[in-house]
C-alpha cells in the first residue's frame, strides 16, 4: 500500500513553472536534510531564489509539500528493511534492520523527525510505521526462536533504540559522524550475551560540545 499521490493540476506546467518547482523541491529537500521539519516557505522561497508566493502557488498544503519531499526517503528506509528481513541469519537480519535504516535517518534531519511522529508529516509518520512494524516482529520473533535474543525483548524495543540512536546521529553527525554507531552496538549487545568490540573511538570534550550545541528537539 502507498500513500495516494498528489492532486494533479489542472493543466500541464509550463516550463518556467516546471522549472521552479524544481528549484523549490531541490532547496526544499536540502533545508530539510539539514535543519528538519520547522523550514518556513520563506525559507525555501529564499534558498530556491523564488517568490514566497511561488512556493505557496506550488505548495499550498504543508503536508503534501513535506510528502513531496521525504517520501522517497521513507520509502529507502522500507526497503533497507524488508532486505533485512530476508537475511538468513536471524541476528544478523536483526543488525541490519537497525544499521540500514539508521544510516539514512541520521543523515537527514527531517526525515528523523518523521519518525519521531511530529504533528508535521503526521500521515507519512503513520503510514511508515505500519509498513515497518510486522518487518521488526517478525525479525524479533526469528531471533527468539534461535535463541539470540534476550527473552523479554520485543519489537517495541527497538523501536526506541532509533529514537536515542537517531537524535545522537543527526545532531553529531558533522562533530563525529561514525558516533551513533559505536552507541547502537553497544545497546545492540545489550539485547543479548555475547556482544563484540565497540566501532570508533570515544568522542573529545570538543565534539560533545558541538554536538549539544547542533542539537534542537523537534517543535509542534
Amino acid at each position: 500500500m502507498s500513500l495516494p499521490p498528489p492532486p494533479l493540476p489542472s493543466r500541464p506546467l509550463r516550463r518556467d513553472a516546471r522549472r521552479n518547482r524544481q528549484r523549490i523541491l531541490e532547496a526544499g529537500r536540502e533545508l530539510v536534510v539539514e535543519h528538519g521539519l520547522n523550514v518556513s516557505h520563506e525559507q525555501i522561497a529564499e534558498a530556491a531564489d523564488v517568490a514566497v508566493g511561488t512556493v505557496y502557488r506550488h505548495f499550498p498544503d504543508r503536508e503534501l509539500l513535506v510528502e513531496e519531499l521525504l517520501t522517497g526517503h521513507v520509502d529507502a528506509v522500507v526497503a533497507r528493511a524488508e532486505a533485512a528481513a530476508q537475511i538468513e541469519d536471524p541476528w544478523e537480519a536483526l543488525v541490519s534492520f537497525m544499521v540500514t535504516g539508521l544510516e539514512i535517518r541520521v543523515a537527514n534531519r527531517g526525515l528523523h523527525e518523521i519518525f519521531l511522529g511530529t504533528t508535521r508529516g503526521a500521515r507519512l509518520a503513520t503510514h511508515s510505521r505500519e509498513r515497518i512494524a510486522p518487518l521488526a516482529a517478525r525479525i524479533v520473533d526469528r531471533c527468539h526462536r534461535a535463541g539470540v535474543l534476550r527473552p523479554g525483548v520485543g519489537a517495541l524495543d527497538l523501536a526506541v533504540v532509533p529514537i536515542m540512536i537517531g537524535a545522537l546521529g543527526t545532531s553529531a553527525r558533522h562533530a563525529s559522524p561514525e558516533l551513533w554507531k559505536r552507541h547502537l552496538v553497544a545497546i545492540l549487545d545489550g539485547f543479548r550475551y555475547d556482544g563484540g568490540a565497540l566501532p570508533g573511538s570515544t568522542p573529545t570534550p570538543g565534539q560533545i560540545d558541538q554536538i549539544l550545541s547542533s542539537w534542537r528537539p523537534p517543535r509542534a
